[in-house]
């Protein structure tokens, strides 16, 4: 295996396209790889296009994986599934660990390339990821179900680099202003306006229900519980309500939904299984997100039977079954899990 020879993540924008140039101006022997994923009408038409067109600036081979049955296997119908148990999931964190660092190795290995790299804003050192430089972008929040096996083989040349230096960097370069200009990608590929539109497809979304209190009490109805997650505070009603009622929890097998106030929200202990720990340490003072773009807080966690057991030293609100805690010391992540209980 060629141990100058990165595998690298093409989308045909100007994070990864900007990724592949700084590698080959490192002396790496690069080739790009563009993944045909979700099925979304018209999609890979303008992606693989845009994907095709770096590549031929950047001068590398592209290649081009179907993997459209996997991914739906793998990614988007466990997405379906869970909003269909009343759980909120994090399709991202499983793609990358079984799309983008799972699917991509493998290919990597069959053309002799010993590094993978993406244009993810993250930084590893081989054992461990780290938060980005731009903590506006940074995605190490998504990457913590990566296996931890295959951390000395990934590159991530923005890691230690500003988002907004990339776009000038990419302004700069004649050839590649268009790719600079571009929108940016939404949060969720295959979701183009909301999730509500994508489960329409395939489940019966819209289905009036009891909004019950606290006490087990009847007192509005809502549009159907896949419209709501934990902590949402809007669509649907509560009679004779002067203050604003939260989603406290999801009732799927009796189409109803648990509301109340905000204080009812407060959460100061989770359960975690499917752990993917960056170390063997089974009790240890940290702190974990428990969604993304929120901060850290606090925690001791002590690990028993392949869960983690995680005491928060603060109240946070709206921690929802299905979304991923992720544990932090300092910029280094240490490994995570799936929220199964909070309370």
């Amino acid at each position: 295996m060629n141990n100058k020879k990165v595998l690298i993540g093409m989308s045909g924008g100007v994070d990864s396209t900007i990724s592949a140039l700084l590698l080959k101006e490192e002396g790496y022997e690069v080739e790009g790889l563009y993944m045909k994923l979700h099925s979304k009408p018209g999609y890979h038409e303008i992606h693989q296009a845009r994907a095709q067109k770096a590549a031929d600036f950047v001068g590398i081979p592209l290649h081009v994986l179907d993997l459209q049955q996997t991914f739906n296997e793998k990614v988007f119908q466990p997405f379906i599934d869970t909003y269909a148990q009343g759980k909120t999931p994090n399709p991202c964190a499983l793609c990358n660990r079984n799309m983008k660092f799972g699917e991509m190795i493998r290919y990597a290995d069959t053309i002799g390339a010993y590094y993978l790299a993406t244009g993810h804003y993250i930084k590893t050192d081989g054992l461990f990821f780290y938060e980005a430089k731009d903590d506006t972008k940074d995605q190490s929040y998504f990457l913590f179900y990566v296996q931890k096996e295959i951390l000395p083989r990934l590159l991530f040349p923005l890691g230690s680099r500003k988002k907004a230096d990339i776009k000038k960097l990419a302004a700069s370069i004649d050839g590649l202003e268009s790719f600079a200009a571009q929108s940016e990608s939404s949060e969720i590929c295959f979701v183009e306006t909301t999730y509500t539109d994508v489960l329409k497809e395939y489940v019966t979304v819209d289905a009036i229900g009891e909004v019950l209190d606290r006490e087990g009490n009847v007192v509005g109805e809502h549009k159907g519980y896949m419209h709501y997650t934990i902590g949402k505070r809007k669509g649907f009603t509560v009679k004779g309500a002067h203050d604003p009622h939260f989603v406290l929890s999801i009732d799927p097998k009796n189409n109803q939904i648990v509301v109340g106030k905000k204080e009812d929200l407060a959460c100061r202990s989770v359960v975690l299984d499917n752990l993917n720990m960056f170390h063997d340490t089974k009790e240890f003072n940290t702190t974990v997100k428990l969604r993304y773009r929120t901060t850290a807080v606090s925690c001791h966690v002590k690990i028993e039977n392949d869960k983690a057991y995680v005491s928060l030293k603060e109240s946070v609100f709206g921690v929802a079954v299905g979304q991923a805690a992720v544990f932090y010391d300092e910029d280094k992540l240490i490994g995570g899990g799936w929220i199964i209980d909070a309370k």
